[in-house]
């Protein structure tokens, strides 16, 4: 009898603990009184000021370990977000060890108050997305993912894919296809076939991640709004758009496109500007600031409360720090200047050779300097970094959008 009561006493204490992290970590999209969207953390407004998080060192590639770092650069870096007022970073995807990434995340979250917003690339390299047997294997992926961390805390969101849909877009990276597909003559057809199979799959999988962990919203990582009228069609279940975003000092008419196309509340999870001037040569770090602050201005206005459609819930800046492996081809311990591409929105260097202008390794908000005493590379401020400081610090952003809202109300 003594036993069986024990047994019952540690099922009730397991289910309060249960109920007990839910009750400080319930996060929800809600729209207010003018069909505004909000996100809110245990029922308190949350605007993400965040930044892309994959701080590989001098000598490192895609692969390396960063939740396995000895030094733990993420404490480092987490006392410099804070000071900046950033109170959210963005995974790509878990690191290989479970234990080791719940501590990232968990440190991140307990000593800095910054939360994590975890994805997933859908296997988007070996992307064979016509397959069921290739989803079925995403699938049993993500929902391992979604089991392991669901319950850590600081844990955000979900974040499905970044830019899976340029496979089937006009870029067609990781192209892929089907005997079926093929027998679609008309290329703008065909393109809307594979779009309907993607955005299914991931309706399907954001709909069983629901089942398990009703707690945190779902997020679609798109290219841009490439395609996104078959999203709306096809993503019921998805929460939130979620966009990569390089659009010059100006998202333009983004956010109509967003309003007219999908009543989604929108996140852009990448968006930002390089640190080098391509056709003078040399390292620019006021225009990185000045595209970014405008950015950054423009993303504040669309939220709620703002001037523009009320449908922004933040973005995460790119990068946090430079990343030296990028520049394929290039030195693991050297910073590359060749541009792996070109964008006309990026004005100030399109006069570059070729027009190349995009430099993938000079994105960061901080430099990185050689390894000090402590083995950790040098973190060395950019001007972008102090200018997001004085627009983030003390949530400035947040407190304004709350006294815009109770305006309204």
């Amino acid at each position: 009898m003594r036993r069986k009561l024990c047994l019952l006493i540690i099922l009730a204490v397991t289910l309060l603990a249960g109920l007990s992290v839910w009750a400080g970590e319930k996060v929800e999209i809600a729209k207010n009184v003018m069909g505004q969207y909000q996100l809110l953390v245990n029922g308190q407004l949350y605007f993400i000021q965040g930044v892309c998080y994959h701080p590989v060192p001098i000598g490192g590639n895609a692969d390396y370990n960063f939740c396995g770092d000895p030094n733990r650069v993420w404490l480092p870096d987490g006392q410099m977000m804070k000071e900046a007022g950033i109170n959210t970073v963005r995974f790509y995807q878990p690191g290989e060890n479970i234990r080791q990434t719940q501590r990232v995340v968990t440190d991140l979250y307990k000593s800095f108050e910054i939360r994590t917003v975890m994805g997933h690339w859908l296997d988007w390299w070996q992307a064979d997305y016509a397959s069921p047997e290739f989803q079925e294997l995403v699938t049993k992926e993500v929902l391992a993912m979604v089991k392991d961390y669901k319950d850590t805390p600081g844990i955000l969101m979900w974040v499905l894919g970044n830019e899976n849909n340029y496979s089937f877009a006009a870029q067609k990276i990781n192209y892929w296809t089907s005997p079926e597909l093929e027998k679609i003559n008309d290329p703008y057809e065909k393109k809307i076939a594979q779009a309907k199979i993607y955005y299914s799959f991931v309706n399907k999988l954001a709909g069983k991640i629901k089942q398990l962990d009703p707690h945190h919203p779902v997020v679609l990582g798109n290219g841009d709004l490439a395609t996104i009228s078959v999203a709306a069609q096809y993503n019921s279940q998805i929460d939130v758009l979620g966009s990569v975003c390089y659009r010059g000092k100006s998202f333009g008419n983004f956010w109509r496109e967003v309003d007219r196309e999908w009543k989604k509340p929108v996140i852009l999870l990448e968006f930002g500007c390089d640190a080098y001037d391509a056709y003078k040569k040399c390292e620019d770090q006021q225009t990185q600031a000045d595209f970014v602050k405008s950015q950054w201005q423009e993303i504040a206005e669309n939220a709620m409360g703002g001037l523009g459609f009320g449908n922004s819930l933040g973005g995460f800046l790119f990068e946090w720090c430079d990343e030296w492996w990028k520049r394929e081809g290039g030195s693991l311990s050297e910073q590359d200047t060749d541009a792996g591409w070109s964008n006309g929105a990026y004005w100030k260097d399109i006069k570059a050779e070729k027009n190349m202008n995009m430099n993938e390794e000079w994105w960061g908000i901080i430099a990185q300097g050689e390894a000090a005493s402590n083995g950790l590379n040098v973190r060395q401020p950019r001007l972008a970094y102090t200018m997001i400081q004085q627009m983030f610090s003390g949530k400035r952003v947040k407190k304004e959008i709350i006294e815009k809202e109770k305006t309204h109300d």
